[in-house]
């Protein structure tokens, strides 16, 4: 190969390596050249085979498998449907395609209430039977007569959603400038969508129905960027404005008329372990939040103990493991900044006084 030829090729491999970097350039066009001719038939036919062997073998060894029969987890497609329809019965004509008016209202309830109750109950039965195999108690028959109290008691508080709701919407109205309509907040903001969902699943989780819950309120946080663990308890008219990078822990207690910005993390200070280095669970972890209190954007509030009085303002990227006091302020000092305008002025400090700066 001549020395012009080797050249023009060293200078495109040199050019493709600056620019992807994520392959070997080179080496792949040398196996493409010179490499083993690949056989499809001959791994269908012999080692497809024994690749099925061995992930079956992976199902037994490290478990993780959903298998059908007596040991059927809830289904998470199933519930996600189901929340759907929840939401679609919270929000008539809103969610979903259904049209609704007066003279089909009735019908339209009822069907969906009928087609929601049989199919929660089925999930929520395998829920229990869950929770049934892992402790070794109650039959079949009892988990069955449980799922349907349980359904039938969250069904029956649809109207007390629907109110807390309707706070929540008007909250984020009245605390949204740029809201021009709740039909507005309602169909766009991702917190109406995170807040429903929480509300729906806070019911089936204090009645201790495992898994659903949080299905449903991790389908809403890969919806919305809004983490709500369905244990936290949360007072009326709760807003969280913009909402990307919220989130809230599953002991946090919010109180009423509460509003928080983006990236707003009510988390755990520490997790205490047991004798054995294990995390103890049950524990009150994360804050409590008073009423009429406005977080923003990138705080963060840490901690079982820490509580947040009344009327309290938390300002920007806060860090916060301890309580603070009713109608407190609390802000990070401003920072020195520095403007780089030209050589003469590099790294010289200047006002951030507005007031200063206009003169």
């Amino acid at each position: 190969m001549d020395s012009a030829k080797v050249k023009v090729e060293n200078e495109f491999l040199e050019k493709v390596d600056k620019l992807t970097r994520v392959w070997a350039s080179k080496q792949m066009l040398e196996l493409l050249e010179t490499g083993e001719i690949y056989r499809e038939d001959k791994w269908l036919e012999e080692d497809m085979p024994k690749l099925v062997d061995r992930i079956i073998e992976s199902y037994e060894e490290y478990g993780g498998v959903n298998w059908s029969g007596s040991e059927d987890l809830p289904s998470k497609q199933a519930v996600i449907e189901i929340l759907e329809d929840l939401l679609l019965l919270i929000f008539p004509g809103y969610f979903g395609n259904a049209k609704i008016d007066r003279f089909n209202v009735r019908y339209f309830v009822g069907n969906l209430l009928s087609s929601i109750y049989s199919r929660l109950v089925d999930e929520v039965e395998k829920s229990l039977k869950y929770l049934s195999r892992k402790f070794g108690v109650a039959s079949e028959e009892a988990c069955r007569k449980r799922a349907q109290t349980v359904v039938r008691e969250v069904l029956e508080k649809i109207p007390e959603i629907r109110a807390m709701l309707y706070g929540d919407i008007q909250a984020a109205y009245d605390g949204d400038p740029a809201a021009k309509s709740t039909d507005e907040v309602i169909l766009s903001y991702p917190c109406i969508l995170a807040i429903a969902t929480y509300r729906i699943a806070h019911e089936l989780y204090i009645r201790g129905v495992p898994l659903i819950p949080r299905i449903m309120t991790e389908y809403a946080h890969s919806k919305t960027g809004i983490d709500i663990h369905p244990g936290a308890k949360i007072g009326k008219n709760f807003f969280i404005d913009h909402g990307t990078g919220v989130v809230i822990g599953e002991t946090t207690e919010i109180g009423d008329n509460v509003k928080i910005y983006q990236g707003v993390t009510l988390g755990a200070l520490s997790f205490p372990r047991d004798e054995r280095g294990k995390i103890i669970k049950g524990l009150k972890r994360h804050p409590t939040v008073g009423n009429n209190v406005v977080i923003y954007s990138g705080a963060t509030i840490l901690g079982g103990e820490t509580v947040i009085g009344d009327d309290a303002v938390i300002g920007g990227n806060a860090w916060i493991t301890s309580s603070v006091p009713p109608r407190t302020k609390v802000v990070i000092a401003p920072p020195n900044l520095y403007y780089e305008n030209s050589v003469e002025e590099k790294n010289q400090p200047r006002p951030t006084d507005d007031s200063v700066l206009e003169k």
